[in-house]
């Protein structure tokens, strides 16, 4: 008898020793969506609920040898991008993508809890925006990391260059750019799905209170998923996003420090003090 797979994505990211961001948030992600994730370790975390506290880049040599390996063995139906660790990451795992062009490209690069890399930070960005980007199926950054990419085609500027940012991206060859926190009412969080035509669609969710780490993992990973189970771009952001919303709404506090989102939320038992 032959055994029915579940759809497999491959990410790329840091290992996080609590779970709330980098690869092990992507998994458990993955499996909610009914996916099995594979992982490449980019870098290690020493990282609390509170902050991250180091980093421990993983050589490029390893990186592209640990994805080359899983890819030569197993048929993968989406690739997930997170935080790269390094330049010559960049450079090693836009070879890889390069050559499974084919297979769907999920670029969520920026990881804001993640030591300051100083005079490397802008280099780092022109490598992923002269090599990933142009390869990415979607990629999806916040308006402010979207600003801070922008920077390194234009000056600073304080008026709304968003719609001007996201089209130079699609321009390069990102297919989809999605935005999030883009300006809207203050009690809500807007998010925006750009493409070729434009702004494709606008969604706003309630800002819920408290303070969390690994929200937008969750929300890219759980994109990755979507379109590995056969959704289009722009329903799977959609389902992606309600997804997140409910995952932050069951929010966990594990330690002293942030919130984590309950990935499994709809697994548990309703509380019945809770309908009280």
């Amino acid at each position: 008898m032959q055994n029915q797979n579940s759809p497999l994505i491959l990410t790329f990211g840091a290992a996080d020793p609590i779970g709330a961001v980098g690869i092990q948030a992507d998994l458990a992600s993955f499996a909610a969506m009914g996916c099995h994730g594979l992982s490449v370790i980019t870098s290690i975390l020493i990282a609390d609920t509170a902050r991250v506290e180091d980093m421990q880049v993983i050589d490029a040599d390893w990186v592209a040898d640990q994805a080359r390996v899983v890819l030569e063995d197993m048929p993968v139906a989406a690739l997930k991008v997170g935080a790269l660790g390094s330049i010559e990451n960049v450079s090693a795992i836009a070879e890889i993508v390069s050559d499974y062009a084919d297979i769907p490209l999920i670029l969520d690069p920026f990881l804001s809890a993640l030591p300051d890399q100083g005079p490397d930070s802008e280099d780092m960005l022109l490598a992923i925006r002269e090599l990933l980007v142009p390869q990415t199926t979607l990629l999806l950054a916040s308006a402010v990391e979207l600003a801070r990419l922008a920077e390194t085609w234009r000056e600073p500027s304080t008026d709304d260059t968003l719609p001007m940012d996201a089209m130079h991206l699609i321009d390069l060859g990102c297919e989809y750019l999605f935005v999030t926190g883009t300006p809207g009412d203050v009690h809500g969080v807007t998010n925006a799905l750009f493409d070729e035509s434009g702004v494709l669609r606008k969604d706003s969710w309630q800002r819920l209170p408290g303070s969390f780490s690994g929200a937008g993992t969750t929300l890219s990973a759980t994109i990755a998923a979507m379109l590995a189970n056969g959704m289009d771009v722009p329903e799977a952001v959609f389902e992606a996003q309600e997804f997140t919303h409910a995952a932050l709404s069951n929010a966990h506090r594990l330690g002293m420090g942030k919130l984590t989102p309950d990935r499994y939320f709809w697994a548990r038992e309703p509380d019945p003090a809770s309908d009280q």
